[in-house]
């Protein structure tokens, strides 16, 4: 299948309606579409269902796979892969991470029956192709292009070929072979587009590409000095001709001064067109919108005339609850599709069946820090207020060994159990930008079950005076009960880790040989 086949030429539009193909009902989209972390997102239509993929970087699995059957409900269905590299990267050894790294704005398409999702990481400093026929429950396989593509899209295009725009700044066109196995030898690899320089603090970049009746269009973000981050369109009608451009979509949203850009078009089975874009919203991390999409003289333009909308009527019936954060009662034998670890977990030190249903985490070798530390199991957090309880059994930690909840990202905060050389404490600790950990609060433990919480304001609600990206925590040994503290973090997105907050369940050692941990349930709310 080609890519013009997945969206509908323009010029054909107007045959649905003489066909009398409607869509079955229509629902207001409320944006953002999930208050959570789904940046850099692609999506592609096959049939009846809609897939979506996102950036989730130095986490593993990677690349997680979404479904949905109305545009507005995202469900996990899989993962792209389970670890990039079995290397000193992804095993946290010898002082090297992934952190800000990983796997970055994949491009997913759908060709002759297989699925394609391309992506650089930039750790590797190489270009991956991963395929498979079955995205929801298949297995993929992989190719390595030993160069690396920041942020390409495919486009198979009517004649057979694959091509790849990429770049930033300048936007490049590169050919691949056929089955995306390699760069092909003596194919187009040139410059299509450079983007303005003058009055830009950023360029082109976030490309997607698309052959859309008699147009040739990619898509990218800018943001010029002064403005806000926007969405920008180049056309041709020769894929290496010359392009012309338009601002599609542009403007503050939502009460916050940040644009909203960078995603994916998409035309539905009824003929209508939708933009999937995020928008950068601080701690919480990059969160998705949906876009109304009106061909105005050839150009998707895209929200209201270029603005944002808040409110949005799809025309597609409501179909399923969105799944891309959950809560867990540990009652599986297998790990939730919500779940990431920080990097390659050890798959011996974390289990669900050793004691049914609970999740129960080994401390592996000794390391200073949450940094440091493999099999920390996460969650994205969620906007705009929310709230995250567990419950810990601490009575097989060993000297040296920590446990808890974090709030995490390079700015972090854990509330948990440290097990020292004086005995059990509970003790909240804060690590700004991976420096030296700073103790905020030391409290015997009174018991070897007890309950941990955070609590994350992310948009304060009207009339509350509580700072915004801001972390609470509190503790209790019958779950009802709670010890406050005079402590809140200060929670800030920044581009060495690049992603949102998430919720971390760890345990891990300062000097080896340690024990384990068992965690009873993860229990996320929204507060109302």
């Amino acid at each position: 299948m080609k890519i013009a086949q997945f969206f509908l030429p323009v010029l054909a539009l107007a045959c649905l309606a003489s066909c009398g193909q409607k869509p079955a009902g229509s629902q207001v989209a409320v944006n953002p579409l999930t208050y959570t972390d789904i940046p850099d997102n692609d999506v592609i239509r096959v049939g009846d269902d809609y897939y979506m993929v996102s950036t989730t970087m130095y986490y593993c699995p990677g690349a997680p796979i979404m479904h949905s059957k109305d545009l507005v409900h995202w469900r996990i269905v899989n993962y792209v892969y389970d670890v990039l590299e079995d290397d000193d990267v992804y095993n946290l050894r010898n002082g090297k991470n992934a952190y800000g790294k990983g796997q970055w704005a994949t491009s997913l398409r759908y060709e002759n029956g297989l699925y394609y999702a391309l992506f650089i990481a930039n750790d590797q400093r190489k270009t991956y192709v991963y395929t498979t026929d079955d995205i929801e429950n298949g297995t993929w396989t992989r190719n390595v292009i030993d160069r690396p593509m920041h942020d390409a899209s495919m486009l198979f295009d009517d004649d057979g070929r694959l091509y790849l725009v990429w770049g930033n700044g300048e936007l490049y066109i590169t050919e691949l072979e056929p089955d995306a196995s390699a760069i092909k030898e003596g194919g187009v690899d040139t410059m299509l587009i450079s983007s303005p320089r003058e009055g830009f603090g950023l360029r082109a970049e976030g490309a997607h590409v698309y052959h859309i009746g008699d147009y040739y269009y990619v898509l990218e973000i800018d943001w010029p000095a002064g403005g806000v981050r926007r969405e920008t369109c180049w056309r041709s009608k020769e894929l290496l001709g010359e392009y012309e451009s338009k601002v599609v979509l542009e403007g503050a949203f939502d009460g916050r001064s940040d644009g909203v850009a960078q995603g994916a078009i998409v035309d539905t089975q009824y003929g209508d067109w939708y933009a999937i874009m995020f928008q950068d919203h601080g701690a919480v991390g990059r969160i998705p919108t949906i876009q109304p999409v009106e061909w105005v003289d050839g150009w998707p333009v895209m929200g209201d005339n270029t603005v944002p909308m808040k409110e949005v009527t799809v025309n597609l019936p409501a179909y399923g609850e969105d799944y891309v954060w959950a809560s867990d009662e540990f009652d599986s034998g297998e790990l939730a599709l919500v779940w990431q670890w920080n990097h390659k977990p050890v798959d011996s030190r974390w289990s669900l069946t050793e004691r049914p249903g609970w999740m129960r985490l080994h401390a592996g070798d000794a390391v200073e820090g949450l940094a440091q530390a493999r099999n920390t199991l996460t969650q994205r957090t969620v906007g705009p207020e929310s709230s995250v309880v567990v419950k810990l059994d601490a009575s097989s930690l060993k000297p040296g060994d920590r446990a808890g909840i974090c709030a995490f990202q390079s700015t972090n905060c854990c509330i948990g159990v440290e097990y020292g050389p004086d005995g059990k404490h509970i003790v909240l600790r804060e690590n700004s930008r991976n420096a030296k950990d700073v103790e905020k609060a030391r409290l015997p433990l009174e018991n070897d079950t007890v309950w941990l919480r955070i609590d994350y304001c992310f948009t304060p609600s009207e009339g509350d005076l509580t700072e915004p990206d801001t972390a609470t925590v509190y503790t209790s040994y019958d779950g009802q009960d709670w010890q406050s503290y005079d402590y809140s973090l200060k929670m800030r997105f920044t581009l060495d880790y690049f992603t949102g907050y998430r919720t971390g369940l760890y345990c891990y050692s300062t000097g080896g040989d340690g024990g384990y941990a068992d965690f009873d349930f993860f229990r996320q709310s929204v507060t109302d």
